[in-house]
């Protein structure tokens, strides 16, 4: 999982990631969006590839790419685990009963 939190930390792979919510793109379509070069384009690809949390499928000449609703659901589950979102609103790091002050 930390590898997908890496993965995260960068906008421009947070912008790939929310232009694959939109549906399946290329590499080509997902370069109309950015100002980079394809290699730049290809390595923040890699970098989610790796941190499983887009797939890739040769069709032809071209390479569609998918978002990994596995991972991300995961990672999603994880974070609000942590939060006090996931925890019903309680602080996880405060007992539920405090001491009397002396």
């Amino acid at each position: 999982m930390n590898e997908s939190f890496k993965a995260l930390a960068d906008p421009t792979r947070r912008k790939i990631i929310d232009l694959l919510r939109e549906k399946d793109r290329t590499a080509g379509e997902l370069a109309e969006h950015f100002d980079m070069s394809k290699p730049s384009l290809s390595h923040h690809l890699a970098t989610l590839k790796h941190a499983g949390l887009v797939q890739d499928q040769r069709e032809g000449q071209f390479i569609r790419y998918t978002l990994n609703m596995t991972v991300l659901q995961e990672v999603l589950g994880w974070f609000l685990s942590v939060t006090s979102a996931g925890s019903g609103g309680k602080d996880a790091s405060k007992n539920d009963k405090e001491e009397p002050h002396s």
